[in-house]
């Protein structure tokens, strides 16, 4: 049984080479051809240069509080490498559309690319120009990779670098916003927590006073005096005291909050970790002449072949009709 599959396989690979043997003529001048065709388009394509910017993300630890906080427990420092979900965060940013609206206003996308701004769907087509040339992936090893293709290799490169330092620029922006609102909160609290640290001790002051005062007077009358005097005042001393107690343990953990919160307002720490910096390529990225030939030239005798066969089927199969 295995000898007559064998044979029956290699039965119709010789079928195949006779017929292609036969078709010879055809198939070497629509090779040819296609090869010639693929060759003069691969030399019209515009040949691009590719730029990269290779980073890793920050932990995006809080820095107020891993610098500043002294029972700070974070598994995660300020000056760490961020994992799987920095990473993604940093993509997004990435493809957020600050860096893509500054990205083309500054290097003036719209007429590198050749876009006319008075045709048709033009911010469409800058924007396809764009993803098609400008992308940004994650590596195996939670790298972020930023990628730039242009005709121009200084270009690239300088596009590229420009992108990886606008990260810290957005980043900080939106940070900045939230800790401003976060700092004037704790602010006002603190504030309002010193007014009434200082109002308790001023009326702690009053109220001691008054004690002495009662007690001075009340000492030339002997004992029983000067504890009526005591208990008189003395209750409202302790009440203050002990709200004096708390106010200032308060007032303390509000300090330490409005520190840490001032700490988030100034900071302008980086958000990644440059590993190589982009330069212009001195060698083009596309396209791979050579495998365009290739490609082409293999799938036109290829189709040509598949053609051929069903041409000369359906042409048997019609003259065998036609005898019936």
């Amino acid at each position: 049984m295995d000898n007559q599959v064998s044979k029956g396989l290699n039965f119709s690979s010789v079928d195949l080479l006779l017929y292609m043997w036969k078709r010879r003529w055809i198939l070497i001048i629509v090779t040819f051809l296609a090869g010639v065709s693929s060759i003069i388009i691969s030399f019209q394509i515009k040949e691009k240069y590719r730029s990269t910017v290779v980073m890793f993300p920050t932990t995006g630890a809080s820095v107020s509080k891993s610098l500043l906080g002294a029972n700070y427990t974070g598994r995660q420092d300020a000056y760490g490498f961020g994992e799987e979900e920095q990473a993604e965060q940093l993509l997004q940013v990435l493809n957020s559309e600050q860096i893509r609206s500054r990205i083309i206003e500054k290097f003036n996308l719209m007429e590198h690319y050749g876009i006319d701004p008075q045709g048709k769907f033009p911010y469409t087509q800058l924007s396809e120009e764009y993803r098609d040339n400008i992308t940004f992936r994650r590596t195996d090893l939670m790298s972020v990779e930023i990628s730039v293709m242009d005709e121009d290799p200084q270009y690239a490169a300088d596009i590229a670098n420009e992108i990886a330092a606008l990260i810290d620029t957005v980043y900080n922006n939106m940070k900045k916003e939230r800790a401003i609102a976060a700092f004037n909160l704790v602010k006002r609290e603190y504030l309002d927590a010193e007014k009434n640290v200082q109002a308790l001790k001023d009326s702690l002051q009053k109220v001691g006073t008054e004690v002495s005062a009662s007690m001075r007077n009340a000492g030339s009358s002997g004992v029983n005096q000067v504890v009526k005097a005591l208990a008189g005042q003395g209750g409202i001393f302790i009440t203050l005291n002990n709200q004096l107690d708390h106010e200032t343990e308060r007032l303390s953990d509000l300090r330490q909050r409005f520190q840490e919160a001032r700490v988030e307002t100034e900071q302008e720490l980086p958000h990644k970790f440059i590993v190589d910096q982009a330069y212009p390529s001195e060698k083009k990225a596309y396209p791979k002449k050579s495998v365009i030939v290739l490609v082409s030239t293999a799938a036109a005798f290829l189709f040509t072949l598949i053609l051929l066969i069903i041409v000369d089927s359906l042409q048997q199969q019609v003259a065998a009709n036609k005898e019936d």
